[in-house]
């Protein structure tokens, strides 16, 4: 399998994968305030659903949050999933929310 590749998005409110140049992955975010984001969107192509990426994209804003001193709110369930197998997520998560 080809090198998977994770870059911020232009808007900078989200992460993609890419595998061979083409997005395979992505998850979004909405800034709320200076101490809060709220993940709303994931997807992942249905060949690399097997593939721990939507860990690494949640990993990706759970950097950001800790980098900018925000929380996470998950409204997005298979974040929440994400979320609930990573109790090390647990500092950024907003009123722990699952």
């Amino acid at each position: 399998m080809n090198k998977i590749e994770y870059e911020i998005l232009p808007d900078g409110c989200g992460f993609c994968a890419k595998c061979n140049g083409e997005n395979i992955a992505e998850i979004t975010f909405v800034k709320i305030g200076i101490d809060k984001l709220m993940i709303d969107h994931t997807f992942v192509e249905n060949d690399y659903q097997k593939l721990p990426i939507a860990l690494n994209l949640v990993s990706r804003v759970v950097e950001l949050a800790r980098i900018q001193h925000r929380k996470i709110l998950t409204i997005c369930p298979s974040v929440q999933n994400v979320f609930a197998g990573h109790p090390e997520f647990d500092d950024v998560r907003l009123m722990n929310s699952r």
